[in-house]
């Protein structure tokens, strides 16, 4: 969709990467690998997006992460003081709830028979060991094809639980960890024919 819009898809994943993680700066080899884009097609996007102020080259050890460059390596982190930061950032964080829900759709409607789904982890920014919890008859394949797609939208990895509906009624019955981890945690019901509201 924003792709339209930017006019190139590097240049927004690279839009979605910086502003999602905006004290933190990459090396052009870095951004590469971390959106899966040929490092010409990196090469040439940063290049509109420094003429832009949207990002700027910094010196090596600016980032607040580890360095994995070398000092030689060009660094790029989002510029904080573009006047349009506020504007973008809202955008691509509104595209990014879209996606969220075309991707919970999709699963609903083409992953089996789904009686529970709850979102936490990524989703609702809550520490625990999965961001996906999947209940009833799932088919496997189609899920797994679901979640690659979404993880190349996200530019990470999803992690997800499966149970069927006998096993997920029993560790909630003994109060399992995994489990109880997730309710007490802040998290999302986005299917729910079990009634664990």
């Amino acid at each position: 969709m924003l792709e339209h819009l930017f006019g190139s898809t590097t240049r927004l994943k690279l839009l979605r990467l910086f502003f999602n993680n905006p004290e933190r700066a990459y090396f052009v080899r870095e951004l590469s690998r971390a959106i899966d884009i040929q490092l010409n097609a990196v090469r040439r996007e940063l290049a509109n997006l420094e003429e832009l102020g949207v990002v700027k080259q910094v010196a090596f050890g600016e980032s607040k992460e580890e360095e994995v460059g070398t000092e030689r390596s060009k660094y790029y982190k989002l510029n904080n003081e573009f006047f349009l930061n506020d504007e973008l950032s809202a955008l691509i964080t509104k595209t990014q709830l879209l996606e969220e829900r075309n991707f919970i759709d999709l699963i609903k409607k083409r992953c089996g028979h789904i009686k529970t789904m709850i979102l936490s982890g990524f989703f609702t920014q809550a520490d625990v060991s999965t961001d996906i919890l999947l209940v009833g008859e799932i088919k496997p394949v189609p899920l797994a094809k679901a979640i690659r797609d979404f993880e190349k939208f996200l530019n990470r990895p999803v992690r997800y639980t499966v149970m069927d509906e006998k096993e997920f009624l029993e560790r909630r019955e003994i109060g399992d960890k995994f489990l109880y981890s997730i309710f007490e945690s802040k998290h999302i019901i986005a299917a729910d024919e079990l009634n664990i509201k």
